[in-house]
């Protein structure tokens, strides 16, 4: 798992996006961009799979647990799925989505796929779950 992380209005945005479009050129397998607005979907090269939660009417970490098993299940070449505003779109502070991390741990350890967020806020703020994926 790989993690952009610093407080609101950093570039957290840009950096996962140019990390995808980066991604694309040596994929072997499909990658996958949830965030739960359109704002930046035109940014993303194709064929990277551009998925707004907000159209599924994802706003809960339950929900978006079944979100994100459903796109791995869906289609086992998914090698990347980069996620802009985890602790947002379950609708949480950072602090309360541990789980979702511990979910998606075990989705990279089975399925080998490989998982990209932002969170927002300093290195100091991180909760120890997510601070473990930080370089």
């Amino acid at each position: 798992m790989k993690i952009f992380y610093g407080p609101k209005g950093t570039g957290k945005t840009k950096a996962i996006i140019d990390y995808a479009n980066e991604a694309k050129a040596t994929a072997k397998g499909h990658i996958v961009y949830i965030t739960d607005s359109d704002k930046y979907g035109f940014e993303l090269k194709l064929p990277i799979r551009f998925l707004n939660t907000s159209d599924f009417n994802v706003k809960s970490e339950d929900e978006f647990r079944g979100f994100i098993k459903g796109i791995v299940a869906s289609n086992g070449d998914n090698e990347y799925v980069f996620i802009d505003g985890v602790a947002r779109i379950c609708n949480k502070l950072l602090s309360e989505v541990g789980s979702i991390f511990d979910t998606m741990a075990d989705l990279e350890k089975e399925f080998g796929v490989k998982f990209v967020l932002t969170c927002s806020g300093t290195k100091e703020d991180l909760p120890d779950f997510i601070l473990k994926y930080v370089d």
